[in-house]
């Protein structure tokens, strides 16, 4: 019977792991590619390698302080993909055609898009001091994740291939 229940637990956790990885690559297949300015911080950490915590300069607008609790943004993107903060959305006010969600969390009084930290192979670093833009999938009910950085020119940010 022991066996019967721990076989149970373990098919329900690999089956949500597997669903979480279905819906991530639903998001990254199917979603909008929206960038959003950066104002980075400090690209280390001792305990998990080098990664960079990332900040949304669109997080720091005084209209988001007025956000009680989570909820979500409407962006509208320019003509080289770059989201523009419109208003927070209401559920009775319909988007117009070139208006996107962007859901968000507020954690601690500060305004968090689930994105918040790029990590990186130790030593490449360098590769990413440029980081302007954070480049995320967007897909209509405003869930997003985070593909790469972007720099000043809107160029993906990568290291160079090891050969």
């Amino acid at each position: 019977m022991r066996r019967i229940l721990v076989f149970a637990i373990a098919i329900v956790v690999l089956g949500v792991v597997n669903f979480e990885i279905y819906h991530k690559e639903q998001l990254l297949a199917e979603g909008t590619t929206v960038l959003l300015e950066l104002v980075p911080r400090d690209p280390r950490s001792i305990l998990q390698g080098d990664y960079m915590v990332l900040r949304y300069k669109i997080t720091s607008l005084p209209e988001l302080s007025k956000a009680e609790k989570d909820g979500y943004l409407v962006i509208e993107r320019d003509e080289t993909q770059v989201a523009h903060f419109k208003r927070i959305y209401e559920d009775d006010t319909p988007l117009q055609a070139n208006e996107l969600l962007l859901r968000f969390r507020k954690r601690g009084g500060k305004i968090k898009l689930g994105a918040e930290s790029f990590f990186f192979q130790e030593g490449h670093a360098k590769h990413y001091n440029n980081a302007r833009y954070g480049e995320l999938r967007v897909v209509p009910s405003g869930e997003s994740v985070l593909v790469g950085l972007r720099d000043a020119q809107r160029n993906p940010l990568k290291p160079p291939v090891d050969n």
